[in-house]
């Protein structure tokens, strides 16, 4: 499953050379609601929409570490500074997950775009691929799927990431 979920990451970067979204909101509206009731720019970088516009007044900045489980939520986001979990999904229309593809969240392309030089990097270090996602340290743009409830981890869909560090544990 892993390696399909490899494949899946490179062939949707090869298909889809765009350019990454340049989100230019800093630390001062991290954690914050954006006031914009608009949706992405460019709708087309996504198969499956994350902001739209029932949800772009909810979507904010928060930086946080994006790691691989095993269980319900395959990918979660650790809001760095708090004990709160996000558990990441591709959209609004893939919540609540019905299918297993539905737990493979599509990610923006410029954090694909992280993965794919990682593992490249990683093949050429140690001869292969790696089988499980190392940790993304970033600044996330998130949109909830539903709003937050305390002791539950909150479901949410990926916007946007700039400032990526792929944890590296193969030295």
């Amino acid at each position: 499953m892993l390696l399909a979920m490899t494949a899946l990451l490179t062939a949707s970067v090869a298909r889809k050379p765009q350019a990454p979204a340049t989100g230019t909101a800093g630390p001062a509206s991290q954690d914050r609601p954006k006031s914009t009731t608009t949706a992405s720019a460019n709708p087309s970088r996504r198969k499956i929409p994350c902001k739209t516009p029932e949800n772009a007044s909810l979507c904010y900045w928060t930086h946080g570490r994006l790691s691989f489980y095993e269980g319900w939520v395959n990918y979660q986001i650790w809001k760095i500074g708090t004990r709160r979990m996000l558990g990441v999904f591709s959209g609004p229309s893939h919540y609540p997950a019905l299918t297993n593809q539905d737990l493979e969240p599509e990610f923006p392309l410029e954090l694909n775009r992280a993965y794919e030089a990682d593992n490249r990097r990683h093949k050429k270090a140690t001869g292969m691929m790696w089988t499980i996602p190392p940790p993304v340290f970033a600044d996330f743009e998130v949109c909830p799927l539903r709003p937050e409830q305390e002791g539950e981890r909150q479901p949410v869909c990926i916007e946007a990431a700039k400032n990526i560090i792929v944890q590296n544990d193969d030295n």
